[in-house]
């Protein structure tokens, strides 16, 4: 005899459905096991990285805090909460990270930022991802954790971000040997004190802009939406204030660097696993640029558990799996159209060569580099929004969308 049909639609008190119950065992299973494994072969603080990496997973699941969907509402209807939550998260970090930084320590350990040249690369691979997140269907961190909470499409976005990433790696020497300036942070040339005003400044213009624009069209800012009534605890099940989110994301980056002993990062996990994968197939990645540089070639030749950035990737997918699962709503879905899969494997080669070229993606170059007082944060910034207007443009042909939607107000 059948067993009871499981749905979605379930109360709150009532069983998980059995995907959402298999994804919570393995994703727990991942976390628990992956940390006493790592902590146990490699040391406490990788350990330590997987968990906070699945915290983070976690947030970002829950908070529903994307980098992608902020800039295209704002871009196509001018609202701007998103954006605004977005300087939220960069006024926290900056506060948190300037003053260790710009004394190179931090609870007696060494740490140091994201801080990268200002150059062309910087400008054309931002811009490449700024496109491939309108096409791909999110950033680095929204890839990682939509991917975790059940949605097929953006695995392939994944597998292709991979492919991109590895491209990325042949052509690198290339790349920056284009014209650059010097890194410069904002952190270590101002001090902390001066660094931060600067920084809050800009970030208040940019939230200032955004709330002009929205009133200008809608008369009224955006207010939250009222949480769902539910049965059980909305920290556990979700969805979690986006305000929330962002001081979250910027707490468990200091965290993270408190740890590992610099910020947060996503996609250079991505070009390693490419790098791996072609060994396997007789080709030796050693051989070009990329990988002849020390902190490189040491990840090449070790186990990728060694790497912090793989462990904290493994963790947020594992995070948002198991989030996905609480709330009831693991429930993958592969009747994708060709369109759409057409543009998720565009956008996820524009998103990990962008990410390679322009020394990080919306994570450690816009996130982290900001929070490092990289002056490369705010031209990832600029150029990547730029990218995100074109990719707006093109996604109503790939997703069958109108070209703009019906808003009310100018």
């Amino acid at each position: 005899m059948a067993g009871p049909t499981l749905v979605s639609s379930r109360r709150d008190d009532q069983a998980l459905p059995r995907s959402s119950l298999i994804a919570g065992i393995v994703a727990a299973a991942v976390l628990v096991l992956g940390t006493l494994v790592l902590a146990g072969t490699i040391s406490p603080a990788q350990g330590a990285l997987l968990l906070v990496g699945g915290a983070l997973g976690a947030v970002l699941y829950h908070a529903a805090f994307g980098f992608t969907s902020a800039w295209r509402v704002f871009i196509i209807d001018r609202r701007g909460r998103g954006l605004r939550a977005q300087m939220v998260l960069l006024a926290v970090a900056v506060v948190l990270f300037f003053p260790p930084l710009a004394t190179g320590t931090l609870f007696g350990h060494p740490v140091h930022g994201f801080v990268s040249p200002i150059g062309l690369s910087v400008v054309a691979g931002a811009f490449m991802f700024g496109l491939g997140m309108q096409l791909g269907g999110g950033c680095a961190s929204g890839t990682l954790f939509t991917a975790g909470g059940g949605n097929a499409r953006m695995m392939i976005t994944l597998v292709f971000f991979i492919i991109g990433s590895l491209l990325a790696t042949i052509h690198f020497d290339w790349w920056t040997s284009l014209p650059a300036l010097q890194p410069v942070s904002l952190a270590t040339r101002l001090g902390s004190s001066g660094g931060i005003m600067l920084s809050l400044l800009l970030f208040g213009a940019i939230a200032a802009v955004t709330v002009w624009f929205e009133k200008r069209r809608h008369g009224t800012l955006e207010r939250a939406a009222a949480p769902r009534q539910q049965h059980g605890s909305r920290w556990l099940r979700g969805p979690w204030p986006l305000l929330f989110g962002a001081v979250a994301l910027a707490v468990l980056n200091f965290v993270t660097l408190a740890i590992a002993g610099r910020p947060w990062g996503i996609t250079s996990a991505f070009a390693l696993w490419g790098a791996k994968l072609t060994q396997l197939f007789g080709i030796d990645p050693g051989q070009w640029a990329y990988w002849q540089q020390p902190g490189n070639a040491r990840a090449l030749s070790e186990s990728i558990w060694h790497d912090v950035t793989t462990v904290m990737d493994v963790g947020v997918i594992a995070g948002a799996m198991l989030a996905a699962a609480l709330a009831g709503r693991f429930a993958p879905r592969f009747d994708i159209p060709l369109r759409s899969l057409v543009a998720a494997a565009i956008g996820g080669i524009l998103l990990g060569y962008g990410a390679r070229i322009a020394f990080g993606c919306n994570i450690g170059a816009y996130f982290g580099g900001i929070a490092s007082g990289s002056l490369h944060g705010w031209l990832w910034l600029v150029c990547a929004f730029a990218g995100n207007m074109l990719g707006v443009k093109l996604r109503p042909f790939f997703f069958r969308q109108p070209k703009r939607p019906v808003v009310s107000g100018v």
